[in-house]
């Protein structure tokens, strides 16, 4: 769609906008369930897939939810009554937080955590991102995202749950950030399919200007590649190591192979776009003489004779002149024999 052209940014030595691979972010989030141990085994899951970041979230639950915050319906799912309880199961030790960079950055990985509240917020600076999150859920917090923004990173936004004006709003309190991508997203897990509203992706990469994304909260990777045909810069994609485990997002996470296979369709996505100019492909051009047609003589031609239509006809290979070049009407320079392609020597 047109509208203001998009300005790449920059997440650690990833640039990221029109041209480039799509950002293939690995989401962790939670599902490590408060053990520094599985949350390392996300990390190596992440590489092993082929995913360019591995993502987490950082929180503090009494700085992010209230004593009588009920569990929201796909986390009472989890056996979750109250968010705080449910919370501080989650939450790993600030320790944790400079190893899983470390290990994130070992195995080739940009590291990235979503900062729910201030304090986590400077927990992550001092260990070192390469970009700051902000959740849908903070798409209205306009002072939070100005605060990301000051802090001298790229921004990444996800927008579920919001309007187009509500984004405009996040846009213009982002202002300070030196780089803004956006994430559409569906704040359902899993999310349907057919809610996915895809071509808001472009929509607001042509309103924008900036680069926007896909927040996949759909169940395999069928979105994902539509997302990449529709100009998707970021893709973002909860995984886990087992679906059965009892944290609120395995559910509607992938499993290790699935994570592969979501990587690798976005890959083979990307590749199949090409540059959009169209003109044969090696792989097609040694079968073009076999599917097109050619002027063939239809019996015996000899030279000074003047060629009638019913002398000539059309016929695979596609080795003498085309079905476009004018023969009927033309006289003969040398003898052809019947079913012979018919080439521009044999003409006058």
């Amino acid at each position: 769609m047109s509208g203001v052209p998009t300005v790449p940014i920059a997440v650690g030595a990833r640039r990221v906008g029109p041209g480039e691979p799509c950002l293939v972010i690995a989401e962790a989030g939670v599902n490590h369930d408060g053990d520094p141990a599985l949350a390392h085994r996300l990390v190596d899951v992440a590489a092993a897939a082929g995913a360019d970041a591995v993502k987490f979230q950082t929180f503090r639950p009494e700085g992010l939810v209230s004593d009588e915050a009920a569990a929201a319906p796909y986390q009472r799912r989890s056996g979750a009554v109250s968010q705080r309880e449910m919370l501080a199961r989650l939450t790993l030790p600030e320790s944790a937080w400079a190893e899983l960079a470390a290990h994130a950055g070992e195995r080739g990985l940009l590291f990235l955590s979503t900062a729910f509240d201030l304090a986590s917020l400077d927990l992550l600076l001092a260990v070192g991102v390469s970009a700051l999150k902000a959740p849908s859920g903070e798409l209205d917090n306009l002072p939070f995202l100005a605060e990301l923004a000051r802090r001298g990173l790229p921004l990444l936004v996800s927008t579920g749950m919001g309007t187009l004006d509500e984004v405009a709003a996040a846009v213009d309190a982002a202002a300070a950030a030196p780089g803004l991508a956006l994430l559409h997203c569906v704040t359902a897990y899993p999310a349907p399919v057919e809610e996915s509203n895809l071509l808001a992706i472009p929509a607001m990469a042509g309103r924008f200007g900036v680069p926007v994304g896909w927040s996949d909260h759909t169940e395999g990777s069928v979105t994902a590649v539509a997302a990449v045909a529709l100009g998707a810069a970021v893709l973002e994609k909860h995984f886990t190591t087992d679906r059965r485990r009892p944290g609120p997002d395995h559910a509607a996470s992938a499993e290790p192979d699935e994570l592969a296979a979501y990587v690798a369709a976005v890959r083979a996505a990307e590749a199949s776009l090409g540059d959009g100019i169209k003109r044969p492909v090696p792989s097609e051009r040694e079968n073009l003489r076999f599917a097109r047609r050619s002027h063939h003589a239809a019996r015996e031609l000899a030279p000074g004779e003047t060629i009638a239509a019913a002398d000539v006809a059309l016929l695979r290979p596609a080795d003498g002149l085309p079905p476009a070049a004018k023969v009927v009407g033309r006289v003969v320079a040398r003898p052809v024999a019947a079913g012979r392609p018919l080439c521009a020597e044999d003409l006058e």
